[in-house]
């Protein structure tokens, strides 16, 4: 097997607290024991039930069923932590806001993979559509950067997207000019990034995902399935579909809704994100409708790559998730659909059943002179479990890509609060990249125009084929 596979990147003398250990918390941990120097007894797992009991057993890591509440989750970290730990937050349902600032507060070191609110609200009724976004959760976690003064770092929504994705756009950009014979030196700040994007007339960046993983068994009916958390899917797909917004645009979609406050680099849509179908492109799949499921990088990438003067905007891409799931995940979120939302009484994560197929997910880079490119992972289900116990393709993406935020965080200490755009790009891939199967780059010229109306005319009202008016399918 690969020497890079078992090497030790980094010693951790600290104690570890893991909250969560769904399929993401069971499939990172073999990988946090094979890469970094830290004895089982330096780790302790607190989980909302007994799922994966045996595989701490199996791992002799401590578990305990406490699960997180508003109410208790300040006694229950004071217990396990101490100045200096490490709190991997991989929970749902439990507020990454909280957890932040006590660890802030506390001198620990922080890392999640997405920023969750308390349980219920993302489905509450009460709330306005703009108080469930993740643009709002964003921009709550941002404002936790003026309290820094050389806190410890916590590193925010760095799994595999958001997280790895922010990493290979900007692999794609330096990959891009090389191919285009642009001059430049390596950008070193926000500013530099985003000028080489205008530079290259990136006008929209898709989060382009295809899922071929397949079963040896069907779905059932009222059984949601999928390749990763169940609850952490059905979440964020019930939230409203959300993207960057990007100053080529001419026209707000119908539903669409700007936000009041904030860099207000995004907007959403009055409608959940698993309702909302968009078309991409990955190399092997082709052209093919995903769902816009929201997701922090359409905020953090679109934000980052903001070019401004004084007050006035100049450059932003759109930049929005495009997820075409497995296709059990598919039927599960139709059925979900169907039943207006209300979830199925059976739920289960994929590993041991998936037979074929594979994960290909990067980066769609579109409107340069080159057209459309394409950078991302396309790890199949086979290479998976050969490079890493309890994972599926899905899983080790983004389990690597935690590890490698882990080992940056632990390498970084006192970094304060952190988006992926700020980390080390390079750095970052090159611990990650043996996880991820292929890595490669791959041109096209497909549009979200080609071939519209050819079964059906359409009036489309702009011939720039990047405009998200006419990517949006109804």
């Amino acid at each position: 097997m690969n020497k890079y596979l078992h090497e030790k990147h980094i010693a951790f003398e600290k104690k570890m607290l893991i909250v969560g250990f769904g399929a993401i918390g069971q499939a990172v941990l073999p990988l946090i024991l094979r890469h970094i120097d830290i004895k089982p007894e330096q780790i302790t797992i607190l989980t909302k039930n007994e799922e994966g009991i045996q595989i701490a057993k199996e791992y002799q890591i401590a578990l305990h069923t406490s699960p997180l509440t508003p109410e208790n989750y300040q006694s229950l970290l004071e217990k396990y932590l101490n100045p200096g730990d490490f709190l991997l937050n991989l929970s749902v349902d439990v507020s990454s806001i909280a957890l932040i600032k006590y660890a802030q507060q506390h001198g620990i070191i922080y890392l999640d993979t997405c920023i969750e609110p308390w349980a219920g609200t993302y489905v509450d009724p009460t709330l306005s559509s703009a108080e469930r976004c993740n643009y709002t959760m964003r921009e709550s976690a941002l404002s936790l950067k003026n309290q820094q003064n050389g806190k410890p770092t916590a590193v925010l929504t760095h799994g595999a997207n958001p997280g790895l994705v922010s990493h290979l756009v900007k692999l794609a950009l330096m990959n891009l000019a090389t191919d285009v014979e642009l001059e430049i030196n390596e950008p070193k700040t926000r500013q530099e990034w985003a000028s080489l994007a205008h530079q290259l007339n990136i006008k929209a960046i898709h989060i382009a995902e295809r899922d071929t993983q397949v079963t040896s068994r069907p779905k059932r009916a009222n059984e949601f399935l999928n390749t990763w958390s169940v609850d952490g899917f059905i979440s964020e797909g019930s939230q409203p579909a959300e993207l960057g917004w990007g100053t080529h645009e001419r026209h707000l979609p119908q539903d669409a809704c700007q936000h009041a406050s904030g860099s207000q680099c995004a907007i959403y849509l009055n409608r959940p994100g698993a309702a909302t179908r968009v078309r991409t492109w990955t190399p092997l799949a082709g052209a093919f409708h995903g769902f816009l499921i929201t997701h922090s990088e359409a905020m953090s990438l679109a934000d980052y790559f903001t070019l401004k003067k004084d007050d006035m905007l100049l450059y932003r891409p759109t930049v929005h998730y495009a997820y075409h799931p497995c296709e059990n995940a598919v039927l599960s979120l139709n059925e979900l659909a169907g039943n207006e939302w209300n979830e199925q009484t059976h739920k289960k994560v994929l590993f041991e059943e998936i037979i074929d197929g594979m994960d290909e997910l990067g980066v769609l880079l579109m409107g340069h002179e080159k057209g459309a490119y394409w950078l991302g992972s396309q790890l199949t289900i086979h290479e998976a479990r050969e490079l890493a116990p309890l994972n599926n393709a899905t899983s080790l993406q983004v389990a690597s890509s935690v590890l490698g935020g882990i080992i940056w965080a632990m390498k970084n200490p006192k970094k304060g609060v952190v988006e992926p755009e700020e980390m080390d790009y390079r750095e970052i891939i090159e611990l990650v990249r043996p996880y991820l199967g292929k890595l490669s780059g791959h041109y096209t010229d497909w549009t979200p125009l080609k071939e519209r109306g050819k079964l059906f005319s359409e009036n489309l009202d702009s011939t720039d084929p990047w405009q998200f008016i006419n990517i949006r399918v109804n």
